[in-house]
């Protein structure tokens, strides 16, 4: 899994998880952890996301709250799938 993937604008709003999503189970930890620490959204989006809000103050908040939903969402339904299936083989 890459360390650190390329973060599209828009998380995927499939109902099963994605590739993008097992891609990116990091980056949601990482949304997961800093909203429980009530840290700023443009923080988060500049640190996490690697998008600057003072350059791209729509395209930051939008692909925040898209990626924190998604987020939301795995923790909720989509990693259940994930255990009941078994991580990717070609990601072990």
């Amino acid at each position: 899994m890459p360390s650190d993937p390329k973060v599209a604008d828009f998380a995927p709003n499939a109902p099963q998880l994605t590739p993008y999503d097992e891609q990116h189970a990091v980056t949601y930890m990482r949304l997961l952890d800093a909203e429980a620490d009530n840290a700023d959204w443009r923080e988060v989006a500049r640190i996490v996301l690697g998008i600057d809000p003072t350059l791209e103050p729509d395209r930051s908040r939008r692909t925040f709250e898209s990626h924190l939903a998604r987020a939301k969402w795995a923790v909720r339904q989509g990693f259940r799938h994930l255990l009941q299936r078994g991580w990717p083989k070609s990601e072990q």
